[in-house]
């Protein structure tokens, strides 16, 4: 019995060690299976894995930056990945703190893989919370991306991400993965990496986030699309989201308990500041830059060291531009607050029971008919229904069927849409009933365009007037002419000419027909100087000097000057006739004020590659076109515009607006009160189609111009339609501005007066006979064609 005993105990004992045999058998296997894992994914037999190449250079696309000459950021050019990469010590210490105390509170003790978060989450089989360390998400966005569904392939990213987590916490330090990992998230909204969504959500530099700013976007972390500020009309769930982040860095002493409760009772203050092509500031100069840059590219010396072009929306290029942001938003501002007033006016004017043909003035059925023909055939929408095969009675047809759009529309004197339902022809005729504004400031002494806006609104007005867009320039144009005849015939500012008409004989000059000039005012008696005549912009006297010089002379002294648009030789040039563009006229002007040297207006001054390395760098262009002693006096005539004629209102304040009977209903609120020295020329073409004014200080040259997109949308009358009124209060309104930043260096001296001056500027008392001297207010309501 004994013996049968101890027989089943040595036959239990020999089975609990076959357990044990199994037991460790299957842990060796499992070991050895979990180590084959990860060695089959080592080597890439799961998926590939990045080489230590791709460790060190991840590819990641990054956003072309756009960078003003004050270090500000107008703008990216980027197609899915706003993203403009920053470095740990441009981090602000309470963004690193609210992340890891948010998402990964042992980073600093682990080596990529959290233990202890990883056993939890087996544990409680992910129920309370995942165990992704920052590497690790740093991996998962870098490399794995695309989360999948199936168990198995999630399992098999899952220990992709371990290792190349692991690898990435050998190949960079702390500091860098938490940078990389804060550029890599999208935060929506074009928000692509902490500096855009720092910028896109609240305005500022990631260094300037405060406590609840950074919580915030922390907060997004977890799910981007759901803790979204902007996909709610109300907030809470993000606001709660932030809230359980100041929770976190109050529970890992990162946040007082008093601090974090006032935080938590605050709303979340966003700035929204949308990152677009087609929004925010300088737009049009980007589109220009845009251009520049991919012709830029295809140069064949532009080439990466491979062989292949530089993608700007990919590559993450900075270039680096003359455009100062500060003078940039103050042409933008002085635009959004004189065009709405204008185009009150202008609204008020083009009534249906004032004008049935609104906005065109002077056109005959037939001729409104054609024009609105022209317009639809240039359009968008003939060009895309044209591609999908439509016929012309199908696309037209199309332009008489309401449709829901948005169309822009000032709004409390700031650009805005709405919302409506209007035929395609209805809203070709609502936009070609806005008048639109350019304007190009730019330093003569470098050939710096500081600031750049060709239009009221790129969305809605796409078509850049700076450089694109070329008008006549009417009397803008006259400076040429007198610059001409005083380098020519040495012909002094108080030089007299009589006002009577004049015409210049058939067959003289190439002009087939008598060409007989008169003057806007109808006066013709007595005589004015040219300094004189210049001011009240006296046509007579302008052709007189034409007919002195002729126009070869004058359209050879343009060209010298910087335009090349095209300019027959005909004595009406004397008038404006040409179509130039702002870009042509303020560099030409600046050859005046920088003492007969032009200099190309330049735009971007260098080009770097992501890694700081200089692709390309500007060289200026210049050369002499006038002698010093004749560009100052051509500035001196110019001074007496401001000072006795059409550009005299720079001079007034606000009590002299408040009496004056004309263009007080535009003009009221626009006291400018500039008393330094400024020379300029207001410009007016046929029938208050185009109104100029180009202004100058030593340092800074100024161009406006404002009209509708069709000659025929006009003013009826020239209180409202000359380049005084249209363009004029522009430029006085971005001076004052520009003079108001004491940051600023731009000048209110005078312009310096060569060594040697022999011709006589110092102009004697004027007979009491003459029409010179000093005008009055309605005398300055000239005519500048």
């Amino acid at each position: 019995m004994a013996k049968k005993k101890i027989t089943q105990s040595k036959k239990e004992t020999l089975d609990f060690t076959k357990y044990i045999r199994w037991f460790w058998i299957l842990f060796l296997c499992g070991i050895i299976a979990n180590v084959l894992l990860f060695l089959f994914a080592s080597w890439g037999f799961l998926g590939e894995m990045p080489d230590h190449t791709k460790l060190e250079n991840p590819e990641t696309n990054l956003a072309t930056e756009i960078i003003s000459s004050d270090n500000q950021t107008l703008g990216k050019f980027y197609f899915n990945d706003n993203r403009t990469p920053v470095d740990y010590d441009e981090l602000p210490q309470n963004i690193i703190d609210a992340l890891i105390a948010t998402e990964d509170v042992r980073f600093y003790e682990h080596s990529g893989i959290d233990g202890r978060g990883t056993l939890r989450a087996i544990s409680k089989l992910g129920s309370g919370g995942g165990a992704s360390t920052i590497t690790q998400q740093l991996a998962k966005n870098l490399f794995t991306k695309k989360v999948s569904k199936n168990i198995i392939e999630r399992l098999s990213q899952k220990v992709r991400e371990w290792i190349i987590a692991i690898r990435l916490e050998r190949q960079y330090t702390k500091e860098e993965i938490i940078a990389q990992y804060l550029n890599i998230v999208d935060f929506n909204n074009n928000a692509d990496g902490i500096r855009s969504a720092a910028r896109i959500y609240f305005g500022k530099e990631p260094m300037e986030l405060d406590i609840k700013e950074s919580a915030m976007i922390v907060g997004m972390l977890k799910n981007p699309s759901l803790y979204n500020p902007r996909a709610h009309k109300n907030p809470v769930g993000t606001k709660n989201r932030r809230n359980v982040v100041l929770a976190q860095m109050s529970k890992y002493d990162k946040l007082s308990e008093s601090i974090k409760d006032s935080l938590q009772n605050t709303e979340l203050d966003l700035n929204y500041s949308p990152e677009s092509h087609r929004e925010g500031i300088a737009t049009y100069f980007r589109e220009y830059l845009r251009s520049f840059m991919k012709e830029w590219t295809n140069k064949e010396e532009n080439k990466k060291p491979d062989g292949s072009k530089y993608d700007i929306y990919s590559d993450g290029l900075k270039v680096y531009t003359t455009i100062d942001s500060r003078m940039q938003q103050y042409a933008e501002d002085a635009i959004a607050q004189h065009m709405p007033r204008l185009q009150a006016e202008f609204d008020n004017q083009n009534t249906p029971d004032r004008n049935k043909t609104a906005p065109f003035l002077d056109l005959t059925k037939a001729e409104e008919t054609k024009l609105m023909n022209d317009g639809m055939k240039r359009g968008e929408r003939w060009r895309i229904l044209k591609n999908q095969g439509k016929s012309d009675k199908e696309i037209r047809a199309s332009f008489q069927k309401p449709t829901a759009m948005k169309v822009f529309k000032w709004i409390n004197g700031k650009p805005g849409e709405v919302d409506t339902i209007m035929k395609p022809i209805d809203s070709m005729r609502y936009y070609k009933s806005f008048l639109r504004p350019g304007m190009m400031s730019m330093d003569p002494l470098t050939g710096h365009v500081k600031a750049w806006v060709g239009g009221m609104n790129y969305k809605h007005f796409q078509y850049d007037m700076v450089k694109q867009g070329k008008r006549q320039v009417g009397s803008t144009f006259k400076p040429f002419v007198y610059a001409t005849a005083i380098d020519q015939l040495q012909f002094s500012p108080c030089d007299s000419f009589p006002r009577t008409q004049i015409t210049i004989e058939a067959n003289k000059f190439g002009n087939p027909e008598p060409w007989t000039v008169k003057n806007s005012d109808g006066k013709y008696s007595g005589k004015q100087t040219l300094k004189d005549a210049l001011a009240s912009s006296t046509n007579t006297v302008t052709a007189r000097l034409m007919n002195e010089i002729g126009p070869q002379p004058v359209v050879e002294m343009a060209k010298k000057l910087g335009i090349t648009s095209e300019i027959l030789p005909v004595p009406a040039i004397a008038l404006g006739t040409p179509d130039i563009s702002i870009y042509e006229m303020v560099a030409a002007y600046s050859t005046f004020a920088n003492k007969g040297v032009y200099n190309k207006p330049v735009m971007v001054t260098r080009i770097e590659d992501k890694n700081g390395t200089v692709l390309y760098q500007f060289k200026p262009e210049s050369k002499d076109v006038l002698s010093e002693e004749v560009a100052y006096v051509t500035v001196n005539l110019m001074e007496g515009v401001t000072q006795a004629g059409s550009g005299k209102r720079l001079r007034h304040n606000s009590d002299w607006l408040a009496k004056s009977s004309v263009y007080k209903e535009v003009m009221t609120g626009y006291p400018y009160e500039l008393k330094n020295p400024i020379a300029g020329k207001t410009g007016t073409t046929q029938n208050q189609s185009d109104g100029w004014f180009m202004g100058m200080v030593p340092n800074l040259v100024t161009g406006v111009w404002v009209g509708a997109e069709d000659r025929a949308a006009h003013f009826k009358s020239i209180h409202y339609g000359q380049g005084a009124s249209m363009a004029l209060p522009i430029w006085g309104l971005y001076m004052k501005a520009c003079y108001a930043d004491k940051t600023l260096d731009v000048s209110d001296g005078k312009f310096e007066k060569p060594s040697e001056l022999n011709i006589d500027i110092d102009c004697e008392a004027r007979d009491e006979g003459d029409i010179g001297g000093t005008l009055g207010a309605e005398d300055e309501i000239e005519v500048d064609f």
